[in-house]
């Protein structure tokens, strides 16, 4: 049994192999990009859109209301392709998993990886765009600039945490049905299937809420924020 897609060659030319990880990551991504073109090819804003259509909007709304709802912004529309394309590879891969032969790449813990190496760029990124270089950098240096190299090693640690946490609940789910269905009757390894599927959509909403958080937190770093805020109520000073 394989544990990972990483350890399925498909192909191999001398010491260069493709390997199920990296088939199925292209297969899904034309397949999410087929599925956008062919869900907004007949977009009128004089006609009703279709079943597709309809169902691409309505995980647009919803990921952009819990952007909304995440950052405390009013408009949270800039963020909404990156975390909706997070949401979506993930939720869609663990989802195909149902098909016989699929290898989900968020199996490999070089996919999941990658991804929580994006949110860590994407983290600055948004950062500096909301609130300045100054503004974001002012963040490593709070209290003090002894606090630099903890605030450093605490973004990374999270992003580890984020590619070992997706990584583990997806493989262990995929060995357990695997296991189950060589030991067990028809019906069990079906219900766990199910499960799986389950687990995987929290998994994908999991994440991309983190990633969200992380996003949120760097929108808000703002060079003495906290000292410009009064307290509400208080004494007046003469």
């Amino acid at each position: 049994m394989e544990i990972t897609p990483d350890h399925l060659v498909l192909v191999q030319w001398g010491f260069l192999h493709l390997n199920a990880t990296i088939a199925y990551t292209w297969a899904l991504m034309i397949l999410l990009v087929l599925g956008a073109w062919l869900g907004t090819r007949h977009i009128r804003q004089d006609q009703p859109g279709g079943r597709w259509q309809n169902v691409l909007e309505a995980i647009v709304l919803t990921v952009r209301g819990q952007i909304r709802e995440i950052s405390g912004q009013e408009n949270g529309s800039e963020c909404v392709p990156f975390i909706g394309t997070l949401f979506l590879f993930i939720a869609v891969s663990n989802t195909l998993e149902v098909v016989p032969g699929w290898h989900p790449p968020t199996g490999s813990l070089s996919t999941t990886a990658a991804l929580a190496i994006c949110v860590a760029v994407s983290v600055p990124i948004f950062g500096i765009r909301s609130s300045g270089l100054k503004g974001y950098l002012h963040h490593y240096l709070t209290p003090n600039i002894l606090m630099a190299p903890f605030h450093l090693l605490s973004e990374f640690t999270r992003t580890v945490a984020l590619a070992a946490r997706l990584f583990g609940n997806i493989m262990s789910g995929s060995l357990l049905v695997g296991l189950l269905l060589s030991i067990t009757p028809f019906f069990v390894p079906v219900t766990m299937q199910v499960l799986g599927l389950l687990i995987g959509l929290i998994q994908a909403y999991i994440f991309s809420i983190l990633a969200m958080v992380y996003i949120a937190a760097a929108f808000r770093r703002q060079p003495g924020q906290a000292a410009e805020q009064k307290p509400e109520g208080g004494p007046a000073h003469g």
